[in-house]
């Protein structure tokens, strides 16, 4: 199997869109990318085992493709993995942190929001998040597992209802005013929601995510690849069997993945 340059991991869908990102600014770039559907959602899991898991990951990975860099691309994950993963291998680790620094940075009110899953909203990594820099600023946090879940089902052909995006975002208003004028999406698969979130909500919101800066420190970690876009090699593997159905295959055609591969360390 040819060499990759990035190996992308997840534990469904959701880090397709730090894929995207990373494909718009390396597209020379082969990207090798694991949904980890036998366990899916990660953010579920206790910690001990989320690192575990981790690295039997990436040492398979290692071994199959030799990443030149690994992106944990899961809030929950890499808010618990990343030290582990660096002390047991040598290639550079990226993780995905909510962009609560650039959510307090750009709202014009210092009132934001994250919409996030129970695990990262709860997470102690996060709160020092906020404290570092975002403590002048009112902070109202939602988890929702549920919300990942409908992001799989949307990429699955199946639809989103409005109605059900208004109950979890309740929280974010009162009287259908909005008490937050700037929404961190701090969970991967919700990028996939933006538009279903922007189309049933009563009012107007800045939601932000950090695929575009996660892209960036990729390109920071290993350089400006010039190879022609035909040489790049986008394999898309899952831990689950028969998880690549129909209207999957042809969203991961419209990615431009060449191989799809199940039943991998399962």
């Amino acid at each position: 199997m040819s060499k990759r340059h990035i190996l992308v991991l997840d534990s469904g869908l959701g880090g397709l869109t730090i894929h995207d990102e990373i494909s718009k600014l390396l597209p020379g770039a082969s990207i090798a990318y694991f949904a980890d559907h036998l366990h899916f959602p990660y953010g579920a899991k206790d910690e001990s085992w989320l690192g575990e898991r981790a690295v039997e990951v990436v040492r398979h990975f290692s071994d199959l493709c030799q990443p030149d860099v690994v992106v944990v691309a899961c809030n929950t994950a890499s808010t618990v993995v990343l030290p582990r993963l660096r002390a047991n291998f040598t290639c550079p680790i990226v993780g995905v942190v909510p962009a609560i620094k650039t959510a307090a940075e750009q709202s014009p009110s210092g009132k934001i929001g994250l919409l996030a899953t129970e695990g990262t909203v709860k997470r102690s990594y996060t709160k020092k998040l906020t404290e570092d820099f975002a403590s002048h600023c009112k902070l109202l946090s939602i988890g929702s597992n549920e919300l990942v879940q409908l992001a799989e089902d949307k990429i699955m052909g199946r639809p989103v209802e409005d109605e059900v995006l208004r109950r979890i975002c309740a929280p974010f208003f009162e009287n259908s005013r909005p008490l937050v004028d700037t929404v961190v999406l701090g969970c991967t698969h919700f990028p996939i929601l933006r538009d279903d979130l922007a189309r049933a909500l009563p009012a107007q919101i800045q939601w932000l995510d950090s695929g575009e800066a996660i892209a960036k420190r990729v390109q920071s970690v290993i350089g400006e690849i010039t190879r022609e876009n035909s040489l790049a090699v986008h394999s898309f593997f899952s831990s689950g069997s028969q998880c690549i159905s129909k209207n999957l295959r042809a969203f991961l055609d419209q990615k431009n993945f060449n191989e799809v591969f199940e039943g991998v360390l399962s």
